[in-house]
């Protein structure tokens, strides 16, 4: 009896594959999409992520959580964050930690023959610490432009595109400014602090932000 039920079971199953195998033309396009959507989702090459993510919004990749000191940098060749090292020793900020998520916007390149330093576009967002590798969705307040050495060293400033991460609800320069005065000259404070040779050179407003986001855009 149990040899009977064998040999009808690998009949039904032997039938299923001659109809899956008949069929397969039909599906091939879509397992080959979902098997480049697998292969996409994959790849954890932050900086071949789009600039935009598909509500529209500018997105970075977080390398160094707020309130931290330890500097990381993403390594393009690994595809990990590795502590940046100077003289073979692991580089820390002597100063205040960072007093926002400092990261890159993906798929952005800041020329060397432009002027600028070779790396990708330089992000802080204003929030709580997020989770180092995290890409988030942000909205840009202004551009703080700065030279490093007399290369641009331009650092977007942004708050979370979700609301109910924003500890300053501000989308605007100008916004910022009036309702966080204080908040502006910390920044400013801050990067022109941390490191030598660090020169400020001025403020751009949101649309000036967009603009510096577009101009290094890969």
């Amino acid at each position: 009896m149990t040899e009977f039920k064998n040999k009808i079971t690998l009949i039904v199953l032997g039938k299923s594959f001659r109809s899956f195998f008949k069929h397969f033309k039909h599906f091939k396009p879509l397992l080959i999409l979902l098997s480049a959507i697998i292969l996409y989702s994959c790849d954890t090459n932050h900086y071949n992520a789009s600039v935009f993510s598909y509500n529209g919004h500018v997105q970075m990749v977080v390398e160094i959580p707020a309130g931290t000191n330890v500097k990381y940098e993403f390594n393009l060749q690994s595809k990990t964050f590795e502590t940046d090292t100077v003289d073979g020793l692991q580089r820390t900020v002597r100063f205040l930690p960072y007093p926002g998520n400092y990261g890159f916007i993906p798929s952005t390149l800041m020329d060397s023959a432009k002027g600028g330093d070779g790396d990708a576009l330089d992000v802080l967002l204003l929030s709580s610490a997020a989770e180092q590798g995290k890409l988030i969705e942000i909205i840009p307040v202004a551009v703080l432009k700065l030279l490093d050495h007399g290369e641009k060293d331009d650092k977007i400033i942004a708050i979370p595109a979700d609301e109910k991460l924003r500890m300053i609800d501000c989308e605007t320069l100008t916004c910022f400014q009036e309702a966080h005065p204080n908040a502006i000259k910390i920044i400013n404070l801050w990067f022109t602090g941390y490191k030598e040779d660090m020169k400020f050179v001025g403020w751009g407003d949101e649309r000036e932000a967009m603009e510096t986001i577009n101009n290094w855009k890969k």
